[in-house]
């Protein structure tokens, strides 16, 4: 009987483990076919027959993204739509440009961990672990330096430099996903109640009202 428990546990384990992550590929490779009407979890596959070297390979990185507005940073995405040989294979990356006190605000990403390399500059880096702690871990960053954002915490990075910055980011999905928080809390469509927000953020209705209006 005890074997029996522990062959039921060790199984829900290992079940548990192998649901945490992209199934194992049929195929050597799903070409992605963004114009299919088919409806799957990612993108439909072209017949394998037809794969090009282009279909895996993207040109762009060396391109500074445009940092011109308030927030004063750029991502350059390399997802299954932009690559379409990536699709199916569980990974993808972005290149984030920073002006000078730049940033990229406060978002998760529900489906991906990150791992992020400092290519020019200083960055201020850090995640929130999750309830009850809400720990700060966060680190001045600098040029060669890596740093990991685990799946689904609430992460962000701040150019704390005087010349502008760059990162090259690699994510453990094809399409990761993004939630700004700001966006979502105070820019979601319809709006959060006011008096939602003014309980959830200890806010007057004035400062919501403010802050809806500028997302």
């Amino acid at each position: 009987m005890a074997h029996r428990i522990l062959f039921l546990a060790f199984l829900a384990l290992t079940c548990s483990l192998a649901l945490a992550s992209y199934p194992s590929p049929l195929q050597d490779f799903c070409v992605a076919k963004p114009n299919s009407q088919v409806l799957v979890n990612g993108l439909a596959c072209e017949d394998p027959k037809l794969a090009q070297a282009n279909d895996f390979f993207f040109t762009g990185l060396h391109k500074p993204g445009n940092t011109s507005n308030f927030l004063g940073s750029a991502v350059t995405p390399v997802f299954a739509t932009h690559l379409p040989g990536l699709n199916t294979l569980g990974i993808s990356m972005v290149r984030v440009d920073y002006a000078p006190w730049g940033l990229i605000s406060p978002h998760i990403h529900p489906r991906a961990t990150e791992i992020l390399t400092v290519m020019e500059g200083t960055l201020y880096a850090g995640f929130v672990t999750s309830n009850p702690d809400n720990r700060l871990i966060a680190k001045v960053l600098q040029k060669g330096d890596v740093f990991v954002f685990p799946e689904g915490l609430i992460h962000f990075q701040r150019n704390v430099g005087y010349g502008n910055a760059i990162t090259i980011a690699a994510l453990s999905s094809q399409n990761p996903g993004v939630i700004t928080i700001a966006n979502s809390v105070f820019g979601s469509k319809g709006p959060i109640s006011t008096e939602v927000l003014t309980t959830a953020f200890q806010l007057d209705k004035v400062a919501v009202d403010y802050l809806q209006s500028k997302f």
